[in-house]
This record gives structure tokens, C-alpha cells and sequence, in this order.
């Protein structure tokens, strides 16, 4: 895909507005015909025929987060057929628990395929959103009445008390994540646009606020540098986790391209982020950040991670233009995910930083 030019005639870009024929693309909406050349390339290359989202990297398993990541692709680009062959997939070999949320990994190389019935709150959350999106881009009012009922019993089953200020709090999962002191948490699984379109779609107002919550505790952890893949959480305060990564890994990259998309690029974890990226070798992204001192522990050439860091980057200063660079179909199945969802969240959120 050729790196998109900017776009001609925004003069000033005061407001950063233009006029637009009927359908056409305008600044703060998503490109279809960008989206959906894209959009082909990631599922030619992670989709397989029965609907599956396969992770190469990891040992060709799926899980409960990448069936919902693709849906939410083929949703926003407009490709029922895929979306329903996700969606099909994830129902019957992940969506075997008592309520309606999935198990979260689905093995390729285990004769027992789910060895473990708990569930991922952010896989249940994605898949939520992406049943809501499904339902008002193809019509199908069954996606909309299954989204409810997932939103219904993740906020039932993974929606807590923070131990310290009472607030509601997204869990990571149903059961192994309460401590005798609070909880363990990951902040990249609060995806605050996501949690407050879900809440106001079907009146779940304890999820809103957990997003409000979850931003609160990334900017509380933002104080203190990168926010980090996983904390606990005390009556106390926030600390490492015993047994969890408490640098901003693979995990933590995506706090700062949430919060760009949710409309929160001014919030300090997206700050922190791109300083911490700016001490990265030349061509290279960091994809390890020590929490304690903000060194870069490890680095990466794929594209996807670059999107991520120069999105971030971007969305902390006052210029127009960024360097997300072109998509490449050959990244793994993760960089190439959040590859899509930097395109998305710049298009949508911060129109200013189109690639050039």
C-alpha cells in the first residue's frame, strides 16, 4: 500500500474541517477505501477458512482478544462474510462457559483445544463492541441482542470495587485476579471508548464509570513513568504485581493507542510513551520499557509497533503530519493488529496526524 499523501486544499487547517461530496472520506472519519485494501491484507494473512484468527508466533493458537480484534476490522471495513465467520468460530470453540463470555485460547497444538474455560475481559469486551458495530453496518439485530448479553455479564462477572476509592474496576478476568490485599490489573485491557459506547448502548452505567476509573489509574501510574503491563491494586496504592511484568512490554503499547482513540491523546501515559520511544535506536521501536528508569530493554523493526510510537508521538505535540508508516502484510498477526488500529485511531481521532 502506498504511503497516503497529504491531503490537498486544508490551507490553514484551521479546525482541520474540508468539504466533502456525499460519501467521501472527511478528517475524523475512516477511509473505506484505505480501510478495506488493508483491512483484505491482515485477513489473507491471519484469517483462515473457518473463521479463525491465527497467532503464528504462538504456536498458531487463537484467542479470545484476536477474535475480537478481527471482528471489529471486518465490522469497520464492511465485510459481513468474514465478520460472521468469526463470529460463527468463536461461538462454538470459545463460547462453551455457563454465561456468555469465551474462553480465552483456543489451542492448535493440544488435543484438549481449551484447556482452560476463564475468560479474558478484553477478548469479551472486543467482541462485544464488534457485535454493536456488526449489528449497525449489516443490519442483523441477532449481533446487537448477543452484544448486550455479553456486556451484561462481563460487567456482572469482571467488574469490581477498586479497593481504595470504591469506583468500579475492569478485572482481567473472571476468576485468578482478586489478591488478599486488592486485585491484580492491566490497564490495556480498559479500551475507554469501547467500555462507554457499550455502556451507553445497552444502559450499563457501572461500565462507564470503570472506564472513567481505568483512566484515572493510568494517569495515577503516568506519574510515575511508562504505565506498566500489570499492577496491584491496594486499599494502598498501586504497585508491581508478584509474578506479572511490571515494565511497559507488548502489553502496555496498547494504553497509549486506547487512549489516542477514545479522544484521550492529551492524557500523561500517552506523554510518557512517546518520550520513553523517542530513546529508541533509529528505525527501531521500543517494545520493552523498563518501568523503573524508562531504558529500552528491547527493540523492534515491524511496522505495527512503529504505527503505535509515532501515533503517540504525534498526538503530544502541535504539528500536523506523522510518521505511521505504510502497512506490511509480512508483520505477525500482534504488530499487524495494532498496525490497523493506529490507521483507525488517527483517521478517527486525530485527523492532524494523517502519514506523510
Amino acid at each position: 500500500m502506498k504511503r497516503r499523501a497529504i491531503l490537498a486544499g486544508l490551507g490553514t487547517l484551521a479546525g482541520l474541517s474540508m468539504a466533502t461530496a456525499p460519501g467521501a472520506w472527511a478528517l475524523g472519519q475512516i477511509d473505506p477505501v484505505q480501510l478495506k485494501s488493508v483491512w483484505t491484507a491482515w485477513r489473507n494473512a491471519n484469517l483462515d477458512v473457518t473463521g479463525r484468527v491465527v497467532d503464528q508466533l504462538q504456536r498458531n493458537a487463537s484467542h479470545s482478544e484476536g477474535q475480537g480484534y478481527g471482528m471489529l476490522l471486518a465490522a469497520l471495513a464492511g465485510d459481513a462474510r468474514a465478520f460472521a465467520e468469526m463470529e460463527n468460530w468463536s461461538r462454538i470453540n470459545l463460547a462453551i462457559r455457563p454465561d456468555n463470555l469465551m474462553a480465552w485460547r483456543w489451542r492448535a497444538d493440544q488435543p484438549e483445544r481449551v484447556p482452560d474455560i476463564n475468560n479474558a475481559s478484553d477478548g469479551d469486551l472486543f467482541r462485544a463492541w464488534a457485535l454493536l458495530k456488526g449489528a449497525e453496518r449489516f443490519g442483523n439485530a441477532e449481533y446487537r441482542t448477543r452484544a448486550g448479553q455479553i456486556t451484561r455479564d462481563l460487567v456482572a462477572n469482571c467488574v469490581t470495587a477498586h479497593p481504595g476509592t470504591g469506583q468500579p474496576l475492569l478485572l482481567p478476568a473472571v476468576h485468578g485476579f482478586q489478591t488478599p490485599q486488592g486485585l491484580i490489573y492491566n490497564p490495556s485491557y480498559a479500551m475507554p471508548l469501547a467500555m462507554t459506547e457499550l455502556a451507553e448502548a445497552f444502559s450499563e452505567p457501572d461500565l462507564s464509570a470503570a472506564a472513567s476509573s481505568g483512566l484515572a489509574v493510568a494517569e495515577q501510574l503516568a506519574y510515575g513513568g511508562v504505565v506498566p503491563d500489570w499492577v496491584e491494586i491496594t486499599a494502598s496504592g498501586v504497585r508491581s504485581a508478584q509474578g506479572f511484568s511490571f515494565d511497559a512490554g507488548y502489553e502496555a503499547m496498547r494504553v497509549p493507542l486506547f487512549l489516542v482513540w477514545s479522544g484521550h491523546g492529551g492524557h500523561l501515559a500517552v506523554t510518557r510513551y512517546a518520550e520513553a520511544q523517542r530513546g529508541a535506536p533509529r528505525g527501531e521501536v521500543a517494545t520493552i520499557i523498563s518501568r523503573d528508569d524508562g531504558s529500552i530493554q528491547t527493540t523492534s523493526r515491524n511496522a505495527g509497533y512503529a504505527a503505535v510510537a509515532a501515533l503517540a508521538d504525534c498526538a503530544t505535540q502541535a504539528t500536523v503530519g506523522s510518521g505511521i508508516p505504510p502497512y506490511v502484510p509480512s508483520d505477525p498477526y500482534y504488530p499487524a493488529t495494532l498496525h490497523l488500529f493506529a490507521m483507525i485511531a488517527q483517521m478517527e481521532a486525530e485527523p492532524r496526524c494523517l502519514p506523510i
